[in-house]
C-alpha cells in the first residue's frame, strides 16, 4: 500500500483551489459538494503576497503556471496542509481518487497516481453494480444505530444481525425507496434478533492458494467470520479477503511437524463456537479430500455445534487445470483415483493392485517423500515403470513448478527437484498429452 486511504471532514473548513480551466473547476466543485468553503486563486505567488486561507484544510492546484504550482506545493508541505497538484505526483502530498458517490456511502479508488484512467475504469464497474439509491441502505442503518446498540450490546451479535438485516427484506425495501416499510421490516428483524446467537463453524475449502479460485460462498463467509482458523497452505492473498478485524489463528501442519495436533484443532473449533463466534476453518484445497474435514465435522456434531462444509478446488483439479493435463481422456483414462502417499505408522497402506489397473489416472497427494515406495508397489502390481508421470509443485499458484517424465525418471529427479512446496504426483498416459504454452512454461 503506497498511500494510506482516509476520508477528510471538510464541512465548514477552508479549501484553496489555484488555477483556471476545467480541471480546477471540477476539483472546486468536488470540494464544495463535501461542504468546504472554497477559495479560488488564478495563481499563487508568495512573493506577490499570495497566502493560504486562515485554517486551510486542503489545497489543489491545476491550470496555473509551473512556478505558482511549485510555490503552492512548497508552502503547503512546509505548513502540513494536504496538497494535490493535478498530474504532478512529485508535488503532491495526497492523491485525488476516482469517487463513487452514494452518500452517505462514498467509495474512493486510487492507483497512486500511476494510472488515473484505470481508476476511472474501476469506478465505472462499481457504479454499474451499486444502484444509485444504495445510500438509502446506509441511511437506514444510521437511523437504527443506537437502537441496535441498545438491543444487542454484544459486538458479535450486532455484526451477525447487521449482516442479515442489510442483505434482507429491509434492505431491498430501503433501496426501492419504500422507507416506512423498510423501517418496519428492520424493527421486526431487530425484535427477533438473538442477544447472544449460537456459534457456528464453517469448514471452508481455500483451494490451491489462488484467491480468484475461491467459491463465492467462501468469499462471503470470510467477510462475515469472527475467527479464521487456517492451515499452512492458505496464503496471504486468501487471508487478505477476510474481515480486517477477524481474529486469525494459525494451526498449520507439515509432515512430522504439527503446530497443533488434530485433537487440539477439534477442541479449538468447539470452544470458539461455544463462545458464540462465527468460525471459518479455512483449509487448503477441499475440506473432505485428505483435509481431515470429516474428523472436524464429527467433532462439531458430537459437541452439538452447527457446522457447514463449503467445498474448494482440490489440488488434483487445480494441478491438472494449471498444467493442461486432462485427468480423464477418451483414449487414455476413463477413471481417476485420488490417493495419499502419506504413510500411517511408517507404512504405505494402499491397494496397489487396484492402483495399477490400466485405463485410469492416479493423483497422489503428499507423495514425494514416499515416491520410491509408491513406484515399487505399483511396479510389483504390474504397472510399467516407464508409465508417463508428472510432478506439480504449488499447482494453481504463481509459484507453480512442473516436471514430466516416466515414473522411474521422476523417482530419481524428485529429491533434488522439490523446493519444499506441496507436490501433486500425477501418473498415467494423460500426462504425456500436449499441453498449453502456459502450462509448458510452468
Amino acid at each position: 500500500m503506497d498511500h494510506f486511504p482516509l476520508f477528510l471532514s471538510l464541512r465548514g473548513r477552508a479549501a484553496l483551489v489555484v488555477g483556471e480551466g476545467e480541471a480546477a473547476e471540477v476539483k472546486a466543485s468536488l470540494l464544495a459538494r463535501a461542504g468546504a468553503l472554497v477559495q479560488r486563486l488564478p495563481a499563487f505567488d508568495p512573493v506577490a503576497g499570495a497566502r493560504l486561507p486562515e485554517g486551510c484544510a486542503i489545497a489543489i492546484g491545476a491550470g496555473a503556471p509551473d512556478h505558482d504550482l511549485r510555490a503552492l506545493a512548497d508552502t503547503c508541505m512546509a505548513r502540513g496542509v494536504p496538497v494535490n497538484i493535478v498530474d504532478r505526483p512529485s508535488l503532491c502530498s495526497f492523491v485525488m481518487p476516482a469517487i463513487v458517490d452514494r452518500a452517505p456511502v462514498t467509495i474512493a479508488i486510487s492507483t497512486g497516481g500511476a494510472a488515473p484512467v484505470l481508476a476511472r475504469l474501476v469506478r465505472a464497474r462499481i457504479e454499474a453494480v451499486l444502484p444509485p439509491a444504495f445510500g438509502r441502505l446506509a441511511a437506514l442503518a444510521g437511523r437504527f444505530k443506537e437502537a441496535v446498540r441498545a438491543a444487542l450490546p454484544d459486538l458479535a451479535a450486532r455484526r451477525r444481525f447487521l449482516d442479515a438485516a442489510l442483505t434482507g427484506p429491509a434492505a431491498d425495501l430501503a433501496v426501492a425507496g419504500r422507507e416506512a416499510e423498510a423501517e418496519a421490516a428492520f424493527t421486526a428483524a431487530l425484535g427477533a434478533a438473538e442477544a447472544r446467537p449460537p456459534g457456528v463453524v464453517h469448514l471452508v475449502g481455500a483451494g490451491p492458494g489462488a484467491a480468484d479460485l475461491l467459491t463465492l460462498r467462501a468469499l462471503r463467509l470470510l467477510g462475515e467470520a469472527d475467527v479464521i482458523v487456517h492451515d499452512r497452505l492458505v496464503g496471504e492473498a486468501v487471508l487478505d479477503l477476510a474481515r480486517r478485524d477477524a481474529e486469525r489463528i494459525y494451526v498449520g501442519k507439515s509432515r512430522a511437524n504439527h503446530c497443533l495436533p488434530q485433537e487440539g484443532i477439534n477442541a479449538l473449533l468447539v470452544r470458539l463456537a461455544r463462545e458464540g463466534k462465527r468460525v471459518v476453518r479455512l483449509k487448503g484445497g477441499d475440506p473432505f479430500v485428505f483435509g481431515r474435514g470429516g474428523e472436524e465435522l464429527q467433532a462439531c456434531r458430537a459437541a452439538g455445534i452447527a457446522c457447514e462444509v463449503v467445498p474448494g478446488v482440490t489440488a488434483a483439479l487445480a494441478c491438472a487445470a494449471a498444467t493442461g493435463i486432462p485427468l480423464t481422456h477418451r483414449d487414455h483414462a476413463r477413471a481417476v483415483t485420488l490417493a495419499t502417499g502419506h504413510t500411517r505408522d511408517g507404512r504405505l497402506d494402499l491397494d496397489f493392485t487396484a492402483l495399477a489397473r490400466p485405463g485410469q489416472t492416479l493423483a497422489i497427494y503428499m507423495g514425494v517423500s514416499t515416491l520410491p515406495a509408491l513406484r515399487d508397489g505399483l511396479v510389483a502390481a504390474g504397472l510399467d515403470p516407464r508409465t508417463p508421470a508428472a510432478l506439480v509443485e504449488a499447482g494453481g499458484t504463481t509459484n507453480q513448478r512442473f516436471v514430466q517424465g516416466s515414473l522411474d525418471d521422476l523417482v530419481a529427479q524428485a529429491p533434488a527437484w522439490q523446493r519444499g512446496g506441496p507436490v501433486m504426483t500425477l501418473i498415467g498416459h494423460v500426462t504425456a498429452e500436449p499441453r498449453t504454452a502456459a502450462a509448458r512454461a510452468a
